[in-house]
């Protein structure tokens, strides 16, 4: 199945602007390696429940055949697919178990949070 974007949506967490989040993405991303790939002790960073979906999902969306994933330092070519249903329930439920603070999530925003499978390619 294509890869087809969710809506984004109409409430939630203000995002930074733009330049700020320029200067800080690369200085999360390097705490985010010294601490063993964790932030806020958790493996998975997201958007906080803001409105709109974060800038990640959106080159996914848009160049699905073309995403690597870096875990523990090494980078892997990746095949994505975005949950519905049954499966994203069971996957929510299994990411939700292990950081609690996505459940929080919810209630900060009405879109609908993606959850996808990332698949190591050989």
């Amino acid at each position: 199945m294509p890869f087809q974007k969710l809506p984004g949506g109409t409430r939630g967490m203000r995002t930074p602007p733009r330049l700020l989040s320029k200067l800080l993405t690369p200085v999360m991303m390097r705490i985010h390696r010294r601490s063993g790939d964790r932030f806020n002790g958790m493996d998975l960073p997201s958007a906080g429940g803001s409105a709109h979906h974060p800038g990640w999902y959106h080159n996914i969306a848009a160049h699905p055949d073309q995403v690597w994933a870096e875990v523990s330092g090494v980078t892997h070519r990746v095949q994505v697919e975005q949950l519905h249903g049954d499966p994203r329930d069971r996957a929510w439920a299994l990411i939700t178990e292990r950081a609690p603070r996505f459940t929080g999530y919810l209630a900060k925003t009405d879109r609908q949070l993606p959850v996808l499978r990332l698949t190591p390619m050989t």
